[in-house]
């Protein structure tokens, strides 16, 4: 079993040493990972590079960067950025947040999160992948097809073949698609007593794809 350490986001005037001290002891006792989270306070991508700096063989994962707040291209650029620099260290997890952040603080529309999100990944894979950026769909279009701009690729290259991504998801569909797109699910509201049915549903999705 590895162990992961949640620290949640900077609330207030909470000490960020605090954390800090919290990592590198997680890291002294052995455990794999540590996530830090965002709402509409501290983000998570800062966060992580500050501690990566400040350790060396524990990795750092966004639990999450918020899938309104960035672009999927801009999503890929800082998954590529942290992964050079903590040395593969990074673990990329997304999510959708919720109607009062998306909309109250982003200002961006809480809709249809299903198909968003699915091409939202499908994206930020194909740019992490070393591809030219061309995407056609329902919420994105790479490049826009009446503008000026042309398909561009990553000019980073990632020190990992493969960034692992963990979607965070509740409810049923959400969790198919944990299974189907991510390499593992960030369980919020976990509930034990749900979890053989959570799992299930996980392993659904998984199916899906063999």
């Amino acid at each position: 079993m590895r162990l992961g350490l949640n620290l949640g986001y900077l609330v207030g005037s909470d000490d960020p040493h605090g954390q800090l001290r919290l990592t590198q002891h997680a890291e002294a006792l052995g455990f794999s990972v540590v996530w830090a989270a965002e709402a509409y306070g501290s983000d998570s991508p800062t966060t992580l590079a500050w501690l990566a700096a400040q350790t060396s063989t524990i990795h750092v994962g966004s639990a999450i960067m918020q899938i309104p707040a960035r672009t999927p291209a801009m999503t890929a650029m800082t998954a590529a950025s942290l992964d050079v620099l903590t040395g593969g260290r990074f673990r990329l997890g997304v999510g959708v947040s919720g109607p009062q952040v998306s909309e109250g603080w982003h200002g961006v529309r809480f809709d249809k999160p299903l198909s968003r999100t699915r091409e939202y990944l499908a994206i930020v894979t194909a740019a992490l992948s070393g591809s030219t950026v061309t995407f056609d769909g329902e919420h994105y279009q790479i490049p826009l097809p009446d503008g000026a701009g042309k398909p561009l690729k990553l000019t980073i290259t990632p020190i990992s073949r493969h960034i692992s991504t963990y979607l965070a998801a509740i409810g049923p569909q959400n969790l198919e698609l944990a299974g189907e797109l991510a390499d593992g699910w960030l369980a919020i509201f976990y509930a034990p007593h749900l979890a053989s049915e959570q799992l299930e549903r996980v392993r659904s999705g998984r199916a899906r794809v063999g």
